[in-house]
């Protein structure tokens, strides 16, 4: 999630655990270790792939969250002024704040590596998009209350409350729409298919699907609106045959590990070489894909892995236009917007427009 989103859930956690003891001290201690472990993205990996793929590792660690937390315990139990805190009351306080950021993180699709260092691929349960102010708000708001009021614990509650059910919410929005995409998935003999379902941005009406099979991948969109009607998959090219000469090097072989098969190969001229690039196709929108790396360039017939990896620059923003059509395909318009209408031609499976 967000820095601001971090803050505000570290400053309400901590309000809520000892706002009554410490008041605002609570709030404030809260919302600076709230956006801590997202310090790691000032660390300069050398290597556009690892920055991307060390992000979210080491600082995001629960064993490293929870030492942190033991430490920071022990010192304030024991140093700390105010008195009749226990040391398990300090341990609660710290551990909360410090462990939610990265479980927060894990339900949205970038990826969080909870039990770093085990090499495990990292964990993404997305169920909420990496900006949403419809949980952020009630954090924000709830903290201003308790800002300005004796009820700093109480406020603080309720705005943990409110943003937990929000979160069950998008939870049950992604069961209905898992439920109306299975009947297209079965049709198409995609059911054992690598799936990915994760809400669009902003919201958590509108969900986005993609899956993999082989060469193909195919993505729909589905609002809770929609009703009966059965998503539409609609075909999209992955260009596997690069994806041996990606594989053949050490980042392509890490971005295997990050995104595992939602990755798409293509061959770009980039400073007068042939130059082999992937994009990760979970991060992003359609056509708005802003995590694309270079791995090899062409040497005479042979792909020469590259030393140093670079995050291309996309060639294109989301729009006004793009998210008001997106909010109208979330009511249930569904003549509003097909998850394929702002990919290139070159994308398709198929040379067609499709009409949702």
């Amino acid at each position: 999630m967000d820095s601001v989103t971090q803050a505000a859930l570290g400053a309400t956690i901590g309000g809520a655990v000892l706002g009554r003891r410490l008041g605002r001290k609570a709030i404030l201690i809260g919302a600076v270790l709230g956006t801590l472990p997202d310090l790691d993205v000032a660390l300069d990996y050398g290597d556009a792939v690892a920055n991307v793929t060390e992000h979210r590792g080491f600082s995001h660690s629960l064993f490293v969250l929870t030492g942190l937390a033991t430490l920071l315990a022990l010192l304030s139990a024991r140093f700390a002024p105010a008195k009749g805190i226990s040391l398990p009351h300090w341990w609660c306080f710290f551990a909360l704040i410090l462990i939610t950021h990265p479980l927060l993180d894990a339900l949205t699709t970038y990826g969080t590596q909870l039990l770093w260092p085990l090499d495990l691929v990292p964990a993404a349960w997305p169920i909420i998009f990496i900006i949403d102010p419809l949980y952020t708000l009630p954090l924000l708001l709830t903290l201003g209350i308790a800002l300005f009021s004796k009820r700093v614990r109480k406020a603080c509650t309720w705005g943990l409350t409110i943003t937990s059910v929000y979160l069950m919410m998008a939870a049950g929005a992604k069961l209905l729409v898992e439920q109306r995409l299975a009947p297209a998935l079965a049709e198409q003999g995609l059911e054992e298919a690598p799936l990915l379902l994760q809400p669009t941005p902003f919201n958590i009406v509108l969900w986005r699907a993609t899956v993999i099979d082989g060469d193909r991948y195919y993505e729909s969109l589905i609002s809770v609106f929609d009703g009966d009607r059965q998503p539409r998959l609609e075909p999209l090219v992955r260009n596997t045959e690069l994806e041996e000469f990606a594989l053949a090097s050490q980042h392509g072989e890490r971005l295997t590990w990050f995104a595992g098969s939602f990755l798409r190969y293509e061959t770009r001229l980039l400073d007068g070489k042939e130059t082999l690039v992937a994009t990760d196709i979970r991060l992003g929108f359609p056509g708005f894909h802003p995590f694309s790396f270079t791995l090899a360039t062409l040497e005479g017939e042979l792909w020469v892995p590259l030393a140093v990896s670079e995050q291309l620059e996309s060639t294109r923003d989301i729009q006004i236009e793009t998210l008001s059509r997106l909010a109208a395909r979330a009511a249930g318009n569904t003549s509003a917007l097909c998850a394929s209408d702002f990919e290139a031609q070159e994308w398709r499976a198929e040379r067609v427009v499709y009409r949702c």
